[in-house]
């Protein structure tokens, strides 16, 4: 094979390489979305809108899925002291899978004020596909426990999923999501990798990059070669 042809040969390859890899990257797609919660509190209705941001970590065959509020849904007319408030909540998954999973936290690590909104933790579960395909994660139903009293949040306006993953159905796959001890958005698997759109973007772009680097490599190793072979003659 002449030099040319070796060369292009090359190229062409480590292209093909890229395309590769980036046609065969997981779908993960997540966004924040505006959730309008109805709540039926002790004393009477309120309502509330909260920016829902719901991330997804690969934890062994499942998901370490955490849901987080940017602002409070609703209040107490009493303070609550630490330790007092209790949340959980429901996230309903669409597309490929269907039913809930329930994501559970600490309770409040400090007081809340009265007539305040009250911050609700990052809540935390595991999610084990049972089907495989693009699964959707959109927020349920909060539930808050205070003082022997239960608050129910309910978003009533339709919003749409905060997450999208495209998962596969291990053997030991179960009924649906379940959670697994709650906890704040700080324990969400240290050191596996987010499926999230910004690191799968960067870990395509670093891998995708040390493909062509790789073939430049190659092409400048035969040119040099090439040349030795010429100045030789």
């Amino acid at each position: 094979m002449s030099y040319r042809k070796r060369t292009a040969a090359l190229a062409s390859a480590a292209a093909l390489a890229g395309s590769v890899v980036w046609m065969a990257a997981p779908v993960a797609r997540a966004e924040v979305v505006d959730v309008n919660y109805q709540c039926k509190t002790p004393i009477g209705d309120k309502s509330a809108v909260s920016p829902i941001d719901i991330k997804g970590v690969k934890s062994g065959s499942g998901y370490r899925i955490t849901m987080s509020w940017q602002k409070g849904v609703s209040s107490s007319p009493v303070e609550l002291g630490k330790g007092a408030m209790t949340p959980s909540a429901t996230i309903a998954l669409g597309g490929a899978d269907s039913g809930t999973l329930t994501v559970s936290g600490p309770a409040n690590d400090a007081a809340i004020p009265a007539n305040t909104p009250i911050k609700i933790s990052d809540l935390s579960g595991t999610y084990t596909p049972k089907k495989s395909g693009e699964v959707t994660f959109t927020a349920g139903v909060l539930t808050i426990k205070a003082l022997g009293t239960t608050t129910t949040c309910t978003p009533t306006n339709d919003p749409d999923p905060s997450l999208t993953l495209d998962v596969s159905a291990g053997n030991g796959g179960g009924a649906g999501g379940s959670a697994q001890g709650g906890g704040s958005g700080a324990d969400t698997g240290a050191g596996l990798p987010q499926t999230g759109p910004e690191d799968s973007a960067v870990a395509l772009g670093t891998l995708g990059g040390t493909v062509l680097l790789a073939g430049a490599a190659g092409a400048l190793w035969l040119t040099r070669r090439h040349q030795g072979a010429r100045a030789g003659r």
